[in-house]
Parts: structure tokens; C-alpha cells; sequence
């Protein structure tokens, strides 16, 4: 789930992929809240809300580098 790095100042937890699909995931179901799926797993929602921008950001940058298709007349 997740996995703690010890810094300088203070812990960081790094959650895996497959824990933050699931997390987003979750998020879809209908009638389900950011903020209570965040909560029901013990994170704050501003870091699910920065997970559900980093996948959008993700898809977008992933559908430029698909080739388009251009006509030529």
C-alpha cells in the first residue's frame, strides 16, 4: 500500500500504482465523493484530487504522441 522514506525533516509516503488506480477508481463509482473515498482511506482529498490532475495530465500528453491523421489533397 503504501512505503515511508525517511528525509531529512520528516516521513513521505509513496503509495504504489495499483493502491492509487484503485483509490481513483473508487472515485467513479456514482455517488461517490473525492473526499470520501480519500478519507475512507486515510488520505487527505487534495491528494487524490492531485492524482485524478496527474492521470488526466497523463492521458492528454498520451493522446499527442499518438500520430494524427492528416489529409492531403
Amino acid at each position: 500500500m503504501e512505503r515511508l522514506i525517511d528525509g531529512e525533516r520528516r516521513l513521505r509516503r509513496e503509495y504504489s500504482a495499483a493502491f492509487k488506480a484503485s483509490v481513483l477508481a473508487q472515485t467513479r463509482e456514482p455517488g461517490a465523493s473525492v473526499a470520501g473515498v480519500a478519507l475512507s482511506h486515510g488520505l487527505h482529498p487534495n491528494m487524490v484530487h492531485r492524482w485524478l490532475r496527474e492521470q488526466r495530465l497523463s492521458r492528454e500528453q498520451d493522446a499527442l504522441r499518438e500520430p494524427a491523421f492528416v489529409a492531403l489533397y
